[in-house]
Parts: C-alpha cells; sequence; structure tokens
C-alpha cells in the first residue's frame, strides 16, 4: 500500500496512519505533510519507526523552504519516482 500524507501532522491523527502501515508499504510526505519530516521532531521519530519506507517529495520540501531541516533517514524523491511508487502499489491511501 502507498500511503500519502499531505497535511501538517498537527492537523490530521498521524497515530491512525501509523497503525495502519505495514511491512512493505511506502509513505510519501507531500505538501504539508512534509513538516513530519522535520530533524528531530517526535513525528519524524515515529515514521521512522514504522515498518514502511519513508519518502517526502522534495518539490514541497523546496517549496516551503526547510530542506536543511528534513531527517537525513528520509528520502527525498522527485515527481518522477512518486509516479513509479503510484505504479508500485496497486492501493493507495491519502491522509
Amino acid at each position: 500500500m502507498l500511503y500519502t500524507l499531505s497535511h501538517s501532522p498537527w492537523q490530521c491523527d498521524i497515530n491512525a496512519l501509523l497503525r495502519l502501515v505495514r511491512s512493505g508499504d511506502d509513505l510519501l510526505l507531500m505538501q504539508d505533510g512534509i513538516l513530519a519530516a522535520l530533524n528531530d521532531s517526535r513525528f519524524a521519530a515515529a515514521l521512522l519507526a514504522t515498518p514502511a519506507r519513508v519518502f517526502a517529495l522534495q518539490n514541497d520540501v523546496e517549496a516551503r523552504g526547510v530542506s536543511a531541516q528534513i531527517s537525513g533517514n528520509i528520502e527525498m524523491i522527485s515527481y518522477n519516482d512518486f509516479v513509479k511508487l503510484t505504479v508500485k502499489h496497486a492501493s493507495q491511501m491519502a491522509w
């Protein structure tokens, strides 16, 4: 399953999302969801503790001016990589 988080972690039930994530899933942070990947935040720690691979959409990170503040453990990807994730996963859930 591909999960996409487009809302700020302060404005959604991110704990509910994290309870759903399983091994083999991918989680893409986009739009305001990239704020969950900020260095040393409780959200980044929780994301990285899941069995899923966590990505952040680079264009959204750059648009918000937080490139230097994103956890180094979260992989930045392009829109082309986002398309590859959608092809990889038949199911997608947006948050």
